[in-house]
């Protein structure tokens, strides 16, 4: 994840969130200019350039390409060579590794379009995959291609583009398995008008999914084998993953327009400290163990807390971001059950917090959020 200089497209300028092809459109521009390696049939870049895109690098001519992952090389290689074969994708992880981030960057730099999306949940019909009617007009008119409504999976099978699904193990099992046909034939039927759309070069389909939403709607063995999975792990090391909140951070101070906070590292450092030993069990030295809360404690977490964080000093405080303005983001993401969670707090900043060098301020926002 990265934040970026380049020149937010016209159409997209009021935008509260533009989408990935319009936030880097000067970059990708720079890159398919640059770009003389041999493309997939329908993609926009080379593979070797998607990667230098995601990555980030600094071009012949001096164009800096921001780093938009920030992880392993091999898994974003993994990912990219995947989706130019006749597989789909699906990246799988804990929740706030970046799965969709990287998977709208993935379709925006080979499609130049990220937003052909189905959200999976519970309550996601056949239709989002497949194709659904206009009832109005399938009364009046009967069944016809002016009265069919196109999921956004058959709209990318017809255009030779990525269609994203997200959350794919929310959906319903039956909705899932209807993805088996289009995965295999690379064919859609429409019974109704005895016609099938066929999918057309440069076609395919990057989906995600959450480690913990295991057993809620698990992919069948058949739909399974017709993805190639890729797991997005945590950050390695505290340094990556304070780059990452860092970055973010500034992208969407910019985006939401927020008064300008000199951003804090100590106070970066000091709220990715404490998720990841709480996430591990055991504080960074090896030297004390904790108990781990319910919650996930993942880098999206984080960048929130500290977003939320400069908003309240910009707003309220006196324009520096203090410990007082992430102690009450900090609790809030982990004290998820009040009960449980809560213990599991109070016994971090008693054993922990309380004696670490540089942290008694911390310490003492902390207690007056929890009083």
């Amino acid at each position: 994840m990265s934040t970026s200089t380049d020149a937010v497209t016209p159409a997209a300028a009021g935008a509260l969130r533009p989408h990935a092809e319009q936030t880097y459109a000067t970059e990708l521009a720079a890159l398919a200019k640059a770009d003389d390696r041999q493309r997939p049939p329908g993609w926009k870049l080379s593979p070797w350039a998607v990667t230098q895109y995601l990555l980030g690098t600094t071009m012949d001519d001096g164009t800096e390409i921001t780093p938009k992952y920030i992880g392993s090389r091999r898994v974003v290689e993994v990912a990219v060579a995947t989706l130019a074969t006749d597989r789909a994708l699906l990246l799988i992880g804990v929740p706030g590794t970046a799965k969709t981030w990287l998977s709208e960057h993935l379709a925006a730099a080979i499609a130049g379009d990220s937003t052909l999306l189905v959200q999976g949940t519970a309550g996601t019909s056949e239709e989002a995959v497949r194709y659904g009617w206009n009832y109005a007009r399938l009364l009046a008119e009967g069944p016809s291609e002016a009265a069919m409504v196109p999921s956004p999976v058959m709209t990318a099978m017809a255009r030779g583009s990525i269609a994203r699904i997200e959350e794919l193990t929310r959906m319903p099992s039956d909705v899932q398995d209807g993805l088996i046909t289009v995965l295999s034939e690379k064919a859609l039927p429409v019974a109704e008008l005895g016609v099938e759309v066929q999918a057309q070069r440069g076609f395919n389909v990057i989906a995600t999914a959450n480690d913990r939403d295991r057993g809620v709607n698990d992919l069948s063995s058949a739909l399974r084998r017709r993805f190639n999975t890729v797991v997005l792990p945590v950050p390695d090391s505290a340094e990556d993953e304070v780059r990452i909140v860092t970055q973010r951070v500034e992208q969407l101070g910019r985006a939401l327009e927020l008064p300008e906070v000199p951003t804090s590292l100590t106070e970066i450092q000091r709220v990715v400290t404490v998720f990841r030993e709480l996430r591990s069990g055991v504080t960074e030295d090896n030297g004390t163990k904790v108990k781990s809360p319910s919650g996930t404690l993942s880098t999206a977490e984080a960048i929130s807390v500290i977003t939320n964080g400069i908003a309240l000093a910009a707003h309220f405080g006196d324009g520096l971001l203090r410990p007082a303005d992430v102690a009450a983001g900090i609790q809030g993401a982990v004290v998820q059950d009040r009960v449980s969670d809560g213990v599991v707090w109070r016994e971090y900043l008693e054993t922990v917090a309380r004696g670490r060098e540089g942290w008694s301020e911390f310490y003492r926002a902390c207690r007056e959020v929890s009083a």
